[in-house]
């Protein structure tokens, strides 16, 4: 499951362990594309990784602390840093990738 987060509860929600965090927002064509692609890794890597998406225009003052310009772009945490960002579209193969070297 992908679960909303929000500027009020996004620290806590991506407090510990690794996390990924969508920054998308109902406009975005490539974001609609990312999407189904982040509910597939969750159903398959959500008793590892936990799964968050953020709308940036309900919620800009996160996506302005972490300077995100560009949507989507996913946001690798571990342990309440930041270790990696995705900008743009990508494909699953890539994400694991990327997830499995914080694991």
């Amino acid at each position: 499951m992908v679960a909303a987060t929000t500027d009020k509860t996004f620290t806590t929600d991506t407090a510990s362990g690794v996390t990924l965090t969508d920054f998308w927002a109902t406009w975005c064509g490539p974001c609609r594309m990312q999407s189904p692609v982040v509910e597939q890794l969750a159903d398959e890597m959500g008793d590892k990784v936990t799964f968050n998406k953020m709308d940036v225009d309900a919620n800009p003052e996160t996506a302005s602390n972490f300077g995100i310009m560009s949507i989507p772009t996913l946001l690798v945490k571990k342990d309440g840093e930041v270790v990696d960002t995705l900008v743009g579209y990508h494909s699953k193969e890539q994400i694991q990738q990327t997830l499995a070297q914080y694991l």
